[in-house]
């Protein structure tokens, strides 16, 4: 008797220290009635990288293998649009951004195309072959004006649209498995292993380089929208840092569910609601901050990891899946 006691007390033992260290979790989540999102069919089989409007209703979604497509109805429906690059080159194409008129591409390998007329019109740029790593963030600026992120950190801006490059940090993070920046020119990046995270500021001459939080490793880091960092790790853990500046500090890990996915990007829409996306269509979102959840259920009907949520500036939003999904924010 007492050996079958003591085998039983062991697991009630393992089972209640599981519950006490683990933080906010929860193994269920109630599914919203509604949803805000909308599926938007593509004709492609690629990954969606993302996207970006030269005004309300004109934009480009840009991805893997050579993927661009065109819109000019705000996102509802999108047409393929090509591209003048060599067909022997699979190109990335990885991040899009325009400012007015003027618009950039990255791509990968050695990829950056320019245009100044919305899109139109596409021009190569060619890079310097000593270039620190393969462009991974384009972020334009105005007219003739970028600033251009390497997947190792490298940070460089132009003035005269592409002709001339100059760096502004004196080393490079390391490789990176992300690379977010901030509407103030900030930047956060996590180490490809995803065991530390660097930070930069405009006019600091090095990344500062910082650890991670707990033993889970990083998966996706970003910028809250009034400025602290937030933080996805291995084990769907998220967490967020409660002051502008200090990325030592952060809040307790929470783990909305416990389905077996993890989460690969988080975003806030225009109503302050948070949105976390991930493995097997986990979409999932919290109107208070992150102390409760609720599962979409638009998104878990999606076969597909949701890999980028992305709302600009003028209340558009989507978000963005492996094999071709989108969806699109109607509100």
């Amino acid at each position: 008797m007492r050996r079958l006691l003591s085998p039983l007390l062991s697991l009630v033992v393992v089972i209640g220290l599981g519950f006490g260290l683990s933080g906010c979790v929860t193994t269920g989540l109630p599914v919203a009635d509604t949803s805000p999102w909308q599926p938007v069919p593509l004709a492609t089989g690629s990954n969606p990288l993302s996207v970006a409007f030269s005004d309300d209703s004109h934009g480009f979604l840009v991805g893997s293998n050579r993927l661009i497509l065109e819109t000019n109805d705000g996102g509802a429906s999108w047409e393929e649009r090509a591209l003048d690059l060599p067909e022997e080159e699979n190109f990335r194409l990885i991040s899009i951004d325009f400012d007015g008129q003027e618009g950039w591409i990255a791509g990968q390998p050695g990829l950056l195309l320019h245009s100044t007329d919305g899109g139109s019109n596409w021009s190569r740029l060619f890079l310097d072959t000593k270039l620190p790593g393969e462009p991974y963030l384009i972020t334009s600026l105005g007219r003739g004006k970028a600033e251009l992120a390497t997947n190792v950190g490298a940070v460089y801006d132009t003035a005269d649209g592409g002709n001339s490059w100059q760096a502004r940090v004196e080393d490079a993070a390391g490789s990176v498995r992300e690379l977010r920046r901030s509407p103030e020119g900030r930047y956060v990046s996590v180490s490809s292993l995803g065991n530390f995270f660097s930070t930069w500021d405009p006019g600091q001459p090095t990344w500062q380089v910082h650890q991670r939080v707990s033993s889970q490793r990083l998966q996706s880091m970003g910028f809250q929208p009034d400025g602290p960092l937030w933080m996805l790790a291995r084990g769907a853990q998220l967490r967020f840092g409660p002051e502008v500046g200090d990325p030592e500090q952060w809040g307790k890990a929470i783990i909305p569910i416990t389905n077996g996915y993890g989460y690969l990007d988080m975003a806030w829409d225009p109503r302050g609601t948070i949105w976390a996306g991930g493995g097997s269509g986990t979409l999932l979102a919290s109107d208070d901050g992150g102390t409760t959840w609720r599962r979409d259920p638009v998104g878990a009907q999606q076969p597909s990891n949701f890999t980028r949520i992305v709302f600009t500036g003028d209340g558009k939003g989507f978000v963005l899946g492996e094999r071709g999904s989108l969806l699109r924010w109607v509100g």
